[in-house]
């Protein structure tokens, strides 16, 4: 492929993963977040499966030496914290403020890539990830002007969501790259252990103070459409990073350019407040965006 290659792959994953950000605050909108999360995963991954087998590669991808599976179980354990995390955060939180929030993870895997990666970015692309980040910074100030604080759960939990997601694209950028893992056999049997790990955490959730909620579960046509759209953003975004010449933190900033569909959605479906002022903080995402894409 070549060295742009991995351009167009990377949009289509960040467009999934907008559509995937409002399926997720509609799902758990004045409802039980494990129930939610648990089921739209399961979802997900029988999709997946069932294209698997339909391509006639099931057999192929489930076969994986202990070592390699210990390595993707490590990638599971990750990414259940940060989806836990950030799933309480969206029921929380409106999507205008979560999404932007939960999308300044590149800049703390822009920080790791350098230092984990020696991955330094050109010049062009330094100055389109300051606007990003100039961008996202505003979008913190507005959420307190909304009188959400470090002290309410919802602020917590996506902060926390935004730094493990951040450790979990550094995980696959050394999965994919240095231990050489094929993408699809790391997405075959991540989407497996996700499904026992947010099991177990859904059964033991009464346990943990952070997790306790009492609304009743409703189904809604959203939460199978959680799961089947993260398949297609994970598909793309796991081919891009396989990509010779790619750079994690670029990846990252690009990927998160999905804020633009969810902070549509939330601004026109949900209603949701001081949209004119987050409007001004998303242009500056947006002009980052086009730095960096055309940056040479």
């Amino acid at each position: 492929m070549s060295d742009i290659g991995w351009f167009p792959l990377i949009l289509l994953s960040a467009c999934a993963l907008g559509f995937y950000d409002f399926s997720k605050k509609h799902a758990v909108a004045g409802n039980r977040v494990m129930p939610v999360l648990f089921l739209a995963t399961l979802c997900g991954t029988l999709f997946m499966m069932a294209t698997t087998a339909c391509t006639g590669h099931f057999s192929e991808y489930l076969f994986c030496s202990w070592q390699e599976w210990g390595w993707i179980m490590g990638k599971s354990i990750i990414v259940t914290a940060s989806w836990i995390a950030g799933y309480f955060a969206l029921h929380d939180l409106p999507i205008s403020l979560a999404a932007p929030i939960r999308a300044s993870a590149p800049v703390w895997t822009t920080i790791g890539g350098f230092v984990f990666f020696h991955e330094c970015p050109r010049p062009l692309q330094f100055l389109g990830m300051l606007v990003v980040f100039a961008g996202y910074y505003i979008f913190s100030t507005i959420g307190k002007r909304e009188g959400f604080s470090f002290k309410s759960r919802g602020i917590r939990m996506i902060i926390a969501a935004t730094l493990i997601g951040a450790a979990s694209a550094l995980y696959d950028r050394y999965i994919l790259h240095v231990v050489n893992l094929e993408p699809n056999v790391v997405q075959f049997h991540f989407s497996i252990d996700l499904v026992a790990l947010l099991g177990l955490a859904w059964i033991f959730q009464k346990r943990i103070p952070f997790m306790h909620e009492d609304a009743p579960f409703r189904w809604k046509w959203t939460i199978p459409a959680i799961g089947i759209l993260l398949i297609a953003a994970d598909f793309f975004f796991f081919h891009a990073l396989h990509t010779e010449g790619t750079q994690v933190g670029i990846l990252s900033v690009l990927r998160r350019t999905s804020v633009i569909v969810s902070f549509a959605c939330g601004a026109w479906y949900f209603g949701e407040k001081d949209i004119p002022k987050k409007v001004c903080a998303l242009t500056l995402v947006v002009i980052g965006i086009i730095i960096l894409g055309f940056a040479k």
